[in-house]
C-alpha cells in the first residue's frame, strides 16, 4: 500500500467506515468525513487507534472542499488517495420529484463529488500520484423505479471516472469506480421488505454483497497492485449482472 493519507467522504456509517477500518488494518492514515451524527464518528476515530481522523462535512457546502483539504493535509500529511463514498437519496418517481429535490440530489452527489476532485488534483499533480475511487450504484446501470435523480448521479459518476482518466493518466494519477450491488447499510434501512427480497433475487451468490467486500476492492483500487487500472467501473454485486 502506499503511505499518504487516504481522504474518504462519508466513512462513519456502511461502505465507508468498513473501509476506514480496511485501510486502518492495512497501516493506511485516514481522514474521514461525517455529514450528522458526530458521535458514530468519534466511535470510528476510537476504534482505529489514532490512524483516522472524523472531519464534518455537507456536500451541499461548496467552498468547504476547498477550506478541508488543506486542513487535512496540515494535521496529517499529503493526501494521494480519495474516494468519493458519501450520497444522499430522495427517492420519489419522476413525475412527482420537484427541482429542488432534483437539485439538492444531484448538486451532493454528482457536484459533491466534483469539488471534491478540484479540491485534491492541485497537489496530486504537482507530486504525480494519486488515486481517485468513485463509489457509484447498480442503480446506474440497472435501473430502479424512483431513483432517476439518484440513478442520474451515479451513472454521472462513472462518465466524469473515464474523462478523468484520460485527463490525469499522463501524471500517474488513476481515477476507477466501484459499482456496489445492494449493501444492507443504514441508507437502505428504510427500503420496504417486499422491495429487498426483490432486489435480492437477482442475485447470482446468496451471501449477497457485504460493505467489506465493497471495501476490499476499494482499497485495492487504491493500492500500488492496481498500478496499470484507471478509467474503470468495477462491479461488486454478488453476480446481479451477470
Amino acid at each position: 500500500m502506499n503511505d499518504g493519507v487516504v481522504l474518504i467522504t462519508g466513512g462513519s456509517r456502511g461502505i465507508g467506515r468498513a473501509l476506514v477500518r480496511t485501510l486502518v488494518a492495512s497501516g493506511r492514515r485516514v481522514a474521514f468525513t461525517y455529514s450528522s451524527g458526530e458521535a458514530a464518528a468519534r466511535s470510528v476515530e476510537a476504534e482505529c487507534g489514532g490512524l483516522a481522523k472524523a472531519w464534518q462535512f455537507d456536500l451541499a457546502d461548496r467552498a468547504r472542499p476547498g477550506i478541508l483539504v488543506p486542513e487535512i493535509e496540515d494535521a496529517l500529511g499529503p493526501i494521494d488517495g480519495l474516494v468519493n463514498n458519501a450520497a444522499i437519496r430522495r427517492d420519489q418517481l419522476l413525475a412527482a420529484t420537484g427541482d429542488a429535490d432534483w437539485d439538492a440530489v444531484i448538486d451532493a452527489n454528482l457536484g459533491g463529488a466534483f469539488r471534491c476532485c478540484r479540491a485534491v488534483l492541485p497537489k496530486m499533480v504537482v507530486r504525480r500520484a494519486g488515486s481517485i475511487v468513485n463509489v457509484s450504484s447498480l442503480t446506474a446501470v440497472r435501473g430502479v423505479a424512483g431513483q432517476a435523480a439518484y440513478g442520474a448521479t451515479k451513472a454521472g459518476l462513472i462518465g466524469m471516472t473515464k474523462s478523468l482518466a484520460r485527463e490525469l493518466g499522463r501524471r500517474n494519477i488513476r481515477v476507477n469506480a466501484v459499482v456496489p450491488g445492494l449493501v444492507m447499510t443504514e441508507m437502505i434501512a428504510d427500503t420496504p421488505p417486499e422491495k429487498l427480497k426483490e432486489l435480492r433475487a437477482i442475485e447470482a451468490l446468496p451471501s449477497g454483497t457485504s460493505p467489506d467486500d465493497v471495501a476490499a476492492m476499494i482499497a485495492f483500487l487504491l493500492s500500488d497492485r492496481a498500478a496499470a487500472i484507471t478509467g474503470q467501473a468495477f462491479l461488486v454485486d454478488a453476480g446481479s449482472t451477470a
